[in-house]
């Protein structure tokens, strides 16, 4: 459906609030359409993948600062593209309360998609979600933090930035394809390599916490990761999958 379409349709369908913010959005991906949808359909078709997927997995590991992009096909999970995280505050564990500059650990949503961040696109996350409300409200915690995002720039204090050209494609990705077709999974190592490491100060929760990502992250192995090759093996794959 032409983007001009969409938005009309969504206009028909919001509050007045709500209109121009979805306009914004939708002009925002009809300008991304031409370079960055053809970035995307080439970095799908390297890795054997059906572009546009239906669902996507993103998985940013803080240690070693990369943003993973999965696609759902053939009933698993297959590895796409590794993202750059420029700059990502704070240390390994969750993050528990406004200012301390920590980026969140667990399972998120993008809730919004803001075309008009002061980090050039911004892709804003669920947190707190319920998970780390329960946890607060059990510490007495009354703001753990809030506006968590992944967003253009090399600079950033709690969020994750990726730079302004990976940013406009996560964006038009996201936009494409819904933001209920994507989920964020955001650890503070890869449990795929390295065992959990727990200090003893964190909260109690953490632990349990940590359990869980492992366990999601086994559905993403790194062996499924396509291998580096050299051009000419990237330019056959790709007319392979184009013919």
């Amino acid at each position: 459906m032409p983007l001009t379409v969409m938005a009309l349709l969504i206009s028909l369908l919001l509050p007045c609030n709500l209109q121009a913010e979805s306009r914004e959005v939708a002009t925002t991906l009809q300008s991304l359409t031409g370079r960055v949808e053809a970035i995307l359909e080439y970095r799908f078709a390297l890795a054997g993948i059906e572009y546009p997927p239906s669902r996507i997995q993103l998985i940013a590991i803080k240690q070693s600062r990369r943003l993973e992009l999965w696609a759902y096909q053939d009933e698993r999970w297959q590895h796409v593209y590794d993202y750059p995280v420029f700059a990502a505050s704070g240390v390994a564990g969750p993050k528990l309360r406004e200012g301390d500059k920590q980026v969140p650990e667990g399972f998120y949503r993008i809730v919004e998609l803001n075309p008009n961040s002061h980090f050039h696109l911004s892709l804003k996350l669920n947190y707190p979600n319920a998970f780390d409300w329960i946890q607060a409200k059990r510490e007495g915690r009354k703001q753990p933090g809030s506006n968590i995002f992944i967003h253009g720039s090399a600079w950033s204090a709690g969020c994750l930035a990726v730079g302004n050209r990976n940013v406009e494609e996560l964006f038009y990705l996201v936009g494409s394809i819904g933001l209920e077709q994507t989920g964020v999974l955001i650890a503070p190592y890869d449990f795929r390599q390295t065992k959990r490491v727990l200090t003893g100060v964190e909260p109690a929760w953490v632990g349990g916490l940590y359990a869980l990502l492992n366990l999601r992250l086994a559905d993403f192995p790194l062996a499924e990761k396509q291998p580096v090759c050299g051009l000419g093996c990237r330019e056959a794959r790709a007319s392979q999958y184009a013919r």
